[in-house]
């Protein structure tokens, strides 16, 4: 299937690793030039260096704190300037921290509502003209299946990717016209160093190992295992592309099942 996607601009954000970077990898095979940031320059290059290896595409990174304000329009910039224009955006930032509510203090609050959702606000802001400029775009969300279900320990998570739903979901509505479709992608269990991280965390309050966390955690996945970071970029190419065309305020759960509820 020719997703159609040869010759977009694309920008990735946390890219160097993880799902931000199966999912700009993803869109260079399908043939998109991609702009990535990340805040550490070196895993950044690293991943640039990486994914035109893989694809023979054309890959520019660009160092950025989505957390930022100043960054992000830096980024923006940069990114239309090097591409000569943006028709897909994918917002993507690192976890929050993983602990109890009553363990949370306000600047920890404030620090995740700086990278989780004012993010994506600033992101959004800035793309917008430049997608109106190209005949319409495509803006996907990186949220969590937490906000479908929540996770224990998770609070963070659980409360700021849930407002980036509902931003995205007005979105889709607000620019529908435009013909900028908005749309989340929620993660499941995927192995990634995130995920390795939040094992080890549970782990350490429960009295146990990581690999035990593991197990019990695949034992409620329908088909049996974590996902692959590329499992989860096929999905974020294919909202992207021209084949998704009449999908818009949706969230795409990437879960193998986990999730059980029918919305």
């Amino acid at each position: 299937m020719d997703l159609e996607l040869a010759g977009k601009c694309a920008l990735v954000c946390a890219a160097s690793k993880g799902l931000g970077k199966a999912s700009a990898l993803a869109l260079a095979a399908e043939g998109a030039r991609v702009a990535i940031c990340a805040r550490d320059s070196v895993a950044l290059q690293m991943a640039a260096d990486e994914i035109r290896h893989a694809t023979g595409g054309t890959v520019t990174a660009i160092p950025a704190d989505v957390s930022r304000a100043a960054d992000l329009h830096r980024l923006m910039g940069s990114a239309v300037r090097t591409m000569g224009g943006l028709d897909v955006l994918v917002t993507n930032t690192g976890g929050p921290k993983s602990a109890p509510f009553e363990d949370l203090t306000d600047e920890d609050w404030l620090g995740a509502i700086d990278s989780l959702l004012l993010s994506v606000v600033r992101l959004a802001r800035a793309a917008i003209p430049h997608m109106r400029a190209r005949g319409g775009g495509r803006i996907i969300n990186v949220t969590s299946i937490s906000v479908k279900q929540p996770i224990d320990g998770l609070v963070l998570s659980n409360a700021l990717r849930a407002a980036v739903t509902g931003i995205a979901r007005t979105l889709a509505n607000e620019l529908a016209g435009d013909n900028i479709l908005v749309n989340c992608v929620a993660p499941g269990y995927t192995a990634t160093e995130r995920v390795v991280e939040l094992s080890a965390s549970m782990a350490a309050r429960e009295g146990t190992t990581p690999e035990s966390i593991q197990a019990r955690t695949e034992a409620k996945i329908p088909l049996g295992r974590m996902g692959s970071p590329e499992e989860f970029g096929a999905a974020v190419a294919f909202l992207a592309s021209a084949r998704a065309s009449y999908i818009t305020g949706a969230t795409l759960q990437v879960d193998g099942g986990f999730v059980r509820s029918l919305l």
